[in-house]
């Protein structure tokens, strides 16, 4: 299996715990011997590794204590790459997980400052934003959600489970970013951060909604969409 953006929090092991649990139940119920579990723990290279790799030999002491010795082996690796490019030989991988990750783009869309800046006093997609900007994110989301999706690298049959944030009206976003980005229109009027450079400063991130998610997954082909649910946060109570 893999986990695409993995991070290097408290966190960070639990898929693959919970998948381990998964195949434990599966086997018994089969009245099989667990298979032996190949992980690979991805983020971009600036990620924390060393962080996950120094948490091994508990994560490993505890599943011993808590499955015992006969339990199936778990090897865990760390790959460190951008999951908008090729990670994995092909056919090598039975399950992709992603957990808040995907609305980060491979970059911000380079027509945003092409010219001149088109996003002003914004740092993403906003209230303000002009429509050509809402196409322009709607356009890089779809390049990299597509090109995410090329499924060489799993095995006939392989699954995806992916979350991610989204939004109701793309082009109408309730975004915390949103509030980040007024409050460096603060700073501008303090002095604090030159104009130009707020202006032509936009994040990499795009929260699509469902019906473009279900649209890119349509159009590339690899997949069929078994599960899609939506849960909605209320931003006045966090």
């Amino acid at each position: 299996m893999a986990d695409l953006g993995c991070s290097a929090g408290p966190n960070t092991l639990l898929v693959v715990s919970k998948v381990m649990d998964i195949i434990g139940t599966k086997s018994q119920k089969l009245n099989r011997p667990p298979p032996s579990l190949q992980a690979f723990l991805n983020d971009l290279p600036g990620n924390d590794f060393n962080t996950i790799f120094k948490s091994l030999p508990s994560f490993y002491k505890k599943l011993e204590n808590v499955k015992g010795s006969s339990f199936g082996h778990c090897f865990i690796t760390a790959v460190p790459g951008s999951f908008y490019g090729r990670l994995f030989p092909n056919n090598s991988l039975h399950f992709v997980h992603s957990s808040y990750a995907l609305m980060w783009l491979s970059e911000a869309p380079k027509q945003l400052v092409s010219k001149e800046a088109m996003n002003k006093g914004n740092i993403c997609i906003a209230k303000t934003s002009p429509p050509p900007v809402f196409n322009a994110y709607l356009e890089q989301f779809e390049r990299d959600f597509k090109m995410f999706l090329k499924a060489e690298e799993l095995v006939p049959g392989g699954r995806m489970v992916l979350t991610t944030m989204g939004s109701i009206k793309s082009d109408d976003p309730l975004c915390i970013w949103e509030v980040v980005g007024l409050n460096l229109n603060d700073m501008v009027w303090e002095g604090l951060i030159e104009a130009e450079k707020l202006d032509t400063f936009n994040l990499p991130y795009y929260a699509p909604t469902t019906e473009e998610v279900k649209k890119a997954i349509e159009i590339e082909g690899s997949f069929t969409l078994l599960k899609l649910e939506v849960f909605k946060m209320d931003w006045d109570l966090t």
